[in-house]
């Protein structure tokens, strides 16, 4: 019997052609004249796009990629809840006071509540980190890209990596409710005073700033009493701002008042690296 003619005209038939091509007639006839696909146009790269890749390393792609990390940093940050920056110096040997002290610190700042945030690197940052992990506690690393590479050391749990120090400054400023200084040099230095500048002229709230260990810093408190104050480089509410203490339970204490007073809150929740999944 012949086929019921159903008022179509006949088609030729042709081997099977691909879904897409049958889909899109324009990609089936640009791969059979030969010219390439979006596709392939996307990924190929030309002498041009070669010389246009510089932009990456202009002012403007520079701006993008600051803007891409202050975003990344305020995602991962956002709900840590409350937490203690902790400085100090990234040279400082595991044989040292300090680090066991900073270890103790990292500790009893976890079983408060408090997240501990360094800036990931060895020394004071690894010990502070290790003493937060040991104790279950959420311990944050905001390392920071130098010419002589500082790594993350392997106690930090909520890792952040950053090239520019005024977007890793401000992780450390914006999430924290107050900042230890343990013994260290000018980077260590660089944030204790620009802790102090952003509380005195009221670009943050009031927040403790605390030094670790009396014997070292007891010459630069000295010297503030004895110039900046004494002089009227600043003020006696200023002089206020600093905190001195060897004693890592009162570093605790200090922190916790703090807390109560700026939030109304008897104490802050536990908060571990667990909450952050």
């Amino acid at each position: 019997m012949k086929p019921l003619d159903n008022g179509q005209p006949d088609t030729p038939k042709t081997d099977a052609a691909p879904d897409a091509m049958v889909a899109n007639p324009t990609i089936n006839r640009r791969a059979r004249s030969g010219r390439p696909t979006e596709d392939r146009l996307l990924f190929q790269r030309s002498d041009e796009d070669r010389e246009r890749a510089a932009f990456t390393h202009s002012d403007t792609w520079r701006v993008l990629r600051i803007t891409g990390e202050f975003v990344a940093g305020f995602d991962a940050l956002a709900e840590v809840g409350p937490a203690v920056s902790v400085f100090g110096s990234a040279r400082t040997p595991e044989a040292d006071p300090m680090y066991g002290a900073a270890v103790d610190l990292g500790r009893r700042l976890a079983e408060a509540g408090f997240a501990t945030i360094t800036g990931g690197g060895p020394g004071i940052m690894e010990a502070a980190n290790r003493g937060a992990l040991e104790a279950g506690g959420l311990s944050i690393g905001a390392n920071i890209e130098l010419p002589m590479e500082q790594g993350l050391n392997r106690f930090v749990n909520l890792p952040l990596n950053f090239r520019y120090f005024f977007v890793r400054k401000t992780m450390f400023v914006k999430y924290a409710e107050g900042f230890v200084i343990f013994p260290g040099g000018f980077g260590t230095l660089d944030e204790l005073f620009e802790a102090l500048t952003l509380i005195q002229t009221g670009k943050v709230g009031h927040f403790p700033v605390v030094l670790f260990g009396s014997a070292f810093w007891g010459g630069l408190t000295r010297w503030v009493e004895e110039q900046l104050l004494a002089t009227g480089k600043i003020h006696d509410r200023d002089r206020d701002l600093l905190w001195v203490t060897d004693d890592t339970e009162e570093v605790v204490e200090i922190m916790r008042a703090s807390y109560r007073k700026n939030h109304d809150e008897a104490a802050p929740a536990r908060t571990t690296d667990r909450d952050m999944r």
